[in-house]
């Protein structure tokens, strides 16, 4: 007998964007649930650092420069209606989560208090020491307790549910500790499962940033955008990959290079270290390109701005390099280098989270939603700005949930057959049965992060991608027959694992193939064998298709522009 859990609205993944959503939608009067493959407060916003922006006008700002430099940063890929709600509706979110709880830094006068962040002339990035995320996740956390909001904790998606129209209808799922499985029909599914670091190796993110909601909204027909736009943040520690916030440079920190030159004066002198991550990213990757690194990496340098002052407003990432690399920031500087740390593209969504088109220009899915770093509004186009990821979570995860709400009132009904459960348990049962070899999960999920890590990340050229190509192709077969010595259900984890990487397969071949598409450099993505950005043939986002076969199908948007046309990028 299948267990069914209906709801309203059905959110998937219980960050900060998921969370977000379902208190929106829990506020319009919808049931709603949120369902998690691990504890809400362990979710990757939990590892957001920096800061939030906003442009308030008590003090002096304007959301029309904080919009500029937006699309700016994004290299004029960045639909600018989306970007402008972005900034609009930024300074409102602030105040309502300093309402809520969240205990922003205060300036000596007592008002919020703010640093500057990379691409951007002014300070508007407010923070929470160097742990904003996670002083974020935790109030929203508190928030859904007190509305009593169901959250199915360490549950596991594996499938999206169309009904008989197409329309989502819910998903399948398997509760990790036991293996039981339930059907959860929804009249609005809301994906906000976050990014697909996890495809790269080294990499920022989490190990559960397994792309997860992009690869069930792109197997249940809604269509991927700008997939090729993966961001390398400039300050990461090699080998681990662990962040270093950018925080640390706009608090002043310098970046050195084995001379002890500033170099960024050469390629970006009125920004700086402050320029857009991408450009900051290649100027490292050249200086160690061109002999002028140490160990393959560049130096970040925080010892001019005194222990006490570090203590104070960079006191994790200290603590974190006296941990990882036996570093004291204030006695000397930290060897650092470029690492995968964001996705620009994801489920190409409107401005509502809806992943179908109102105005029929493309095809989605009916009734359902992403927002976050699963989705592509867009907003960061070929580069996102430090410190608008957290703000896209909030302000797209609460229009997201309204919109889903409001949607789930105009569904009468729910026909979705039990027997929609089989299909999923019976993939569950020939993963177990595969016998056990050589092969294992370990080694396809390294191999893939490497592959990527070599060939799609601050340098390609049409040679690495296609040679990438390949490999992930042959990764995707060896991944259909490997086995997993635990043939059990309850909390196995090989089994997670498994399907993790199937997951991200998925992503990797549609990142590929989008890089190889766009024959230009734009971005984060900047190819050696095509220098220069594009306007008249690239001004245009790429959406990919799964088809019956299961490889990518290409289509096109046009770049939605209302006030800034694009111009060239200079720092």
């Amino acid at each position: 007998m299948t267990t069914v859990h209906t709801y309203d609205v059905l959110v998937i993944g219980a960050g900060l964007a998921g969370m977000r959503s379902a208190i929106a939608a829990h506020e319009q009067g919808a049931a709603v649930a949120v369902l998690t493959k691990v504890h809400p407060v362990r979710s990757h916003s939990n590892a957001a650092q920096g800061g939030i922006n906003a442009a308030l006008t008590d003090r002096g700002d304007k959301w029309e420069d904080h919009a500029f430099e937006t699309v700016k940063g994004s290299d004029y890929l960045g639909d600018q209606d989306a970007v402008e709600i972005l900034a609009q509706e930024a300074g409102n979110d602030i105040i309502a989560l300093e309402h809520m709880g969240v205990i922003f830094n205060r300036n000596e006068e007592g008002r919020l208090g703010t640093r500057r962040f990379g691409g951007q002339k002014r300070a508007r990035t407010f923070f929470v020491s160097d742990f904003t995320g996670q002083a974020m996740l935790h109030v929203l956390f508190e928030q859904i307790l007190q509305a009593k909001i169901p959250i199915y904790e360490e549950w596991f998606v594996t499938s999206i549910i169309n009904d008989d129209d197409g329309k989502c209808a819910g998903v399948v799922a398997f509760e990790i500790r036991s293996g039981t499985f339930a059907l959860f029909k929804a009249k609005a599914v809301i994906l906000a499962a976050g990014g697909l670091g996890r495809v790269y190796e080294p990499s920022t993110n989490a190990l559960i940033c397994t792309g997860d909601g992009m690869a069930l909204a792109y197997r249940a027909g809604a269509p991927l955008m700008d997939m090729e736009m993966v961001q390398y943040h400039p300050t990461t520690l090699k080998g681990k990959g662990l962040l270093i916030s950018e925080a640390a440079r706009g608090e002043g920190a310098y970046l050195l290079n084995s001379e002890g030159d500033r170099f960024m004066e050469r390629y970006a002198p009125n920004m700086m270290e402050l320029a857009s991550r991408d450009v900051v990213s290649r100027a490292e990757q050249l200086e160690i390109n061109e002999g002028r690194g140490i160990n393959g990496c560049v130096f970040l340098d925080c010892r001019h701005l005194g222990k006490s002052f570090i203590n104070d407003r960079l006191r994790q990432i200290n603590e974190e390099a006296k941990t990882f690399a036996n570093i004291d920031l204030a006695e000397e500087p930290i060897p650092i280098r470029p690492g995968m740390h964001y996705q620009m593209g994801g489920i190409k969504t409107d401005i509502d989270g809806r992943c179908w088109d109102i105005h029929k220009q493309w095809e989605g899915v009916f009734g359902l939603f992403a927002a976050g770093e699963t989705a592509c509004v867009s907003l960061h186009g070929g580069n996102r700005l430090g410190a608008n990821s957290l703000l896209d979570t909030v302000v797209f995860g609460r229009r997201a949930g309204t919109c889903a709400a409001e949607y789930a009132k105009t569904i009468n009904g729910l026909k979705v057959s039990e027997a929609r459960v089989d299909i999923d348990h019976d993939l569950i049962t020939s993963i177990l049965r595969r016998p056990t070899h050589e092969d294992t999960i370990a080694k396809i999920r390294t191999e893939m992060g490497q592959t990527m890590n070599r060939h799609l990340s601050v340098f390609r050229d049409q040679e690495g991608i296609t040679t990438a190509q390949q490999i992930i192709q042959a990764l995707k077969n060896r991944w259909k027959s490997v086995g997993i010595k635990d043939k059990g259900h309850v909390f196995n984890t090989g089994l997670v694992n498994t399907l993790e990487l199937g997951f991200m397969l998925d992503c990797a071949e549609t990142i590929i193939m989008s890089a190889l598409t766009r024959q230009e450099s734009r971005g984060a993505h900047f190819r050696t064998d095509y220098l220069d950005r594009n306007d008249e043939n690239w001004l245009k986002h790429i959406l990919l298709y799964q088809t019956a076969n299961g490889s990518p199908a290409i289509d096109y948007l046009p770049v939605r522009i209302t006030q800034w046309q694009p111009q060239t990028r200079v720092y």
